[in-house]
């Protein structure tokens, strides 16, 4: 398939990957705000434990935007059976990570969370979302394998309807499980993990059923189930291995951030939590776009067009701006009257301690626009341990402003929010280099 450089282009395999791509984040969504409504102590859980299990989740997304990239490459290139290939040398790859973290979430959680958390009811609540939510893992890694295959080959209208199927279960359950509704326990924290892992598992089946149902996708024989092939394993592996770090990386340093944040206050830790909901809602679109140029660059490469690189870059970047910013301004702007239908209840007064760090927000989205989106155009070149190391970078300056503004220095919530601009600026300027310097010309995946 040959993708071009219109605006059309961008948008017909961005808005899919919109909700595709932020699935996860979806899900964190719902359970936070349920939780938020059921309690402070599980609200405060679950702002740190969310961000665990995103880390968790984002090795399974790193895995899969490898995959992701190697397919649509494969395709670019008309290299049909070596998408098959492709697609199952990843699964293996997911599968075989899964059961290692899901075996690390059951046996070695209680040890990492004491190393970060001060309060024994919090670590306690985190314990009683992780364990139940560690089942879904499984599930939850095959389904990014599938999205990174349509995503790769820029297919991506059942990724909405997939996506939209994981959000009314998780919504339904969570309902029902953490407020003990017609006739079932009332769970709290273990309702949310519940909800999910049982979300992920029936989203799992309908993607299952989709490529059943799917002929087009026969010339890739997805139904030949290829020998065990080491070399295409490794090779997934070297592509995606940076992207995992990466997203460890990332998240990671988040976690620390949201750790130090509850050893300073738990009141603190709650309104902290209920930006970062607000940031994971508003930044869906730049997540579409910053995923939909990994295929389009990866792409473009396969097809010899090395020329039209930073352009389409450049195009994304200001589409994703726009389209972020036409979301994100009306509910910062108004947080009481746009947020009171999620977080809204007669006590509005942690909305309105978060008041400054709204205006925050508005900064950390459009630098996360610009930075995300270069960052990730730089993956899709291939040149993913390039991209690990400009990372690595940005994550050490972003821990150590968030150390100096939280631990050292007189503590202030907004400055300390704001390593976020630093952290996507930095990023930005970096990926920008990396790219102009034509250093990922001729590299081959």
């Amino acid at each position: 398939m040959r993708l071009n450089t219109s605006y059309k282009q961008i948008l017909s395999i961005s808005l899919p990957i919109m909700l595709g791509s932020a699935a996860q984040n979806l899900i964190v969504l719902t359970d936070n705000v349920f939780l938020y409504h059921k309690g402070s102590l599980e609200f405060a859980a679950i702002g740190l434990i969310g961000v665990f299990y995103l880390a968790i989740s984002t090795i399974g997304y790193g895995i899969s935007k490898g995959g992701q990239i190697i397919i649509a490459r494969r395709y670019g290139e008309g290299a049909y059976t070596e998408v098959g290939r492709s697609f199952y040398a990843m699964i293996v790859l997911e599968l075989i990570v899964a059961v290692l973290l899901f075996l690390f979430m059951q046996f070695l959680s209680p040890t990492f969370l004491k190393l970060f958390i001060a309060s024994p009811d919090i670590i306690q609540q985190c314990l009683d979302y992780i364990y139940p939510r560690s089942y879904g893992i499984f599930f939850s890694y095959i389904g990014l394998g599938f999205i990174a295959l349509y995503t790769g080959l820029a297919k991506t209208k059942f990724i909405i309807y997939d996506t939209l199927l994981l959000a009314v279960v998780n919504l339904v359950l969570n309902y029902i499980l953490i407020f003990g509704k017609y006739g079932a326990p009332e769970l709290g924290i273990k309702g949310a993990a519940w909800a999910s892992t049982t979300a992920e598992v029936l989203a799992f089946i309908a993607f299952v059923l989709y490529i059943i149902y799917d002929k087009s996708n026969r010339k890739f024989d997805l139904f030949k189930i290829p020998k065990f092939d080491s070399t295409l394993v490794k090779q997934v592996w070297k592509i995606s291995s940076p992207i995992v770090a990466q997203s460890v990386i990332g998240i990671g340093s988040w976690f620390l951030f949201f750790s130090w944040i509850e050893n300073k206050s738990q009141r603190d830790l709650e309104v902290s939590n209920l930006i970062r909901n607000v940031y994971l809602m508003l930044s869906i679109p730049c997540w579409g776009f910053a995923s939909s140029i990994n295929t389009i660059v990866s792409n473009f490469i396969g097809n010899g067009r090395l020329a039209a690189v930073l352009p389409m870059i450049n195009k994304t970047t200001k589409i994703n701006v726009f389209f972020t910013l036409l979301i994100a301004l009306p509910v910062i702007l108004l947080p009481e009257i746009f947020l009171y239908p999620i977080f809204g209840r007669k006590d509005m007064s942690l909305i309105q301690e978060a008041g400054d760090l709204f205006w925050v927000l508005i900064g950390i989205l459009v630098s996360f626009c610009i930075g995300a989106t270069y960052f990730n155009g730089l993956s899709g070149t291939g040149d993913t341990w390039k991209a690990l190391k400009l990372q690595t970078i940005c994550a050490v300056i972003y821990v150590g402003y968030a150390y100096l503004f939280i631990k050292v220095l007189p503590y202030n919530l907004e400055l300390a929010w704001a390593g976020e601009i630093l952290y996507w600026v930095v990023l930005y300027l970096l990926s920008l280099l990396s790219i102009k310097s034509d250093s990922w010309h001729g590299l081959k995946i």
